[in-house]
């Protein structure tokens, strides 16, 4: 994960010209996105479009464009009077963007146990069993990228792209909760939990592997509140290091 955070503040004065660099659209967006999912943006702050664009090195214009489709997508926001801020770390947000990935992955499960075939689900085993034997205190940006991996696989099986660019933005706008969650102790539950999946996908027994899927992802508000008060301490202890 990304450890430094970006200070924002009004630049009021005439900058030198700048070397800008030849990065595309699509590394900036990349860029900016994994700093907004990080929280390296702090909650609520406001992005200093001059500096972000000396920091990064790119022109104002396809910053603007970027800064404008993350918005669009959630990883940021925007105000009259503010201009473009981060989201914030708020625990209702993030509770429903829970129930949200629940309904995507509940629809995706459907699908795949009618799609997949069986090569395809030993295909996804075999990886999960490999997931297994990577010990637990595997640095944990690690060990979330699998856990995602696992989830995009499930994904893949239903053959509809759709539901892969739905659950790649969620995970992506609750990637740092997750990744809290992951630092605190979730791994060894979350390894069982793919390894039930699986077995409910292999017997094509849906109503099992819904009822396995709810008690993976669902998250009462009350824990996602701990996991954000934990989150924020992360935020301000990386800012003053």
């Amino acid at each position: 994960m990304t450890q430094a955070g970006i200070r924002v503040a009004l630049d009021d004065g005439a900058s030198a010209p700048r070397k800008r660099t030849s990065l595309s659209s699509s590394a900036i967006y990349e860029r900016i996105k994994n700093m907004a999912a990080t929280y390296e943006f702090k909650p609520g702050e406001r992005i200093n479009e001059i500096e972000l664009s000396k920091r990064l090195e790119v022109s104002r214009t396809p910053l603007r464009e970027v800064l404008n489709q993350l918005m669009v997508e959630g990883f940021l926001e925007r105000t009259a009077n503010k201009g473009f801020t981060s989201r914030p770390l708020d625990a209702k947000q993030v509770f429903d963007l829970y129930e949200y990935r629940l309904g995507i992955e509940t629809a995706i499960a459907r699908l795949a146990c009618k799609r997949a075939t069986d090569a395809e689900i030993d295909e996804l085993a075999a990886a999960t069993m490999r997931d297994t034997s990577i010990p637990d205190d595997t640095d944990s940006a690690e060990l979330l990228a699998l856990d995602e991996d696992f989830h995009m696989g499930l994904a893949r099986l239903t053959r509809n792209e759709e539901f892969v660019r739905a659950l790649a933005n969620v995970n992506a706008r609750i990637q740092y909760v997750r990744w809290i969650d992951m630092r605190n102790g979730r791994r060894p539950y979350t390894q069982a939990e793919h390894v039930g999946i699986i077995e409910a996908l292999k017997s094509r027994d849906e109503a099992a592997l819904l009822a396995l899927l709810e008690s993976h992802i669902a998250r009462r508000q009350d824990q996602i509140t701990e996991v954000i008060k934990l989150g924020y301490s992360e935020i301000y202890t990386r800012s003053q290091s």
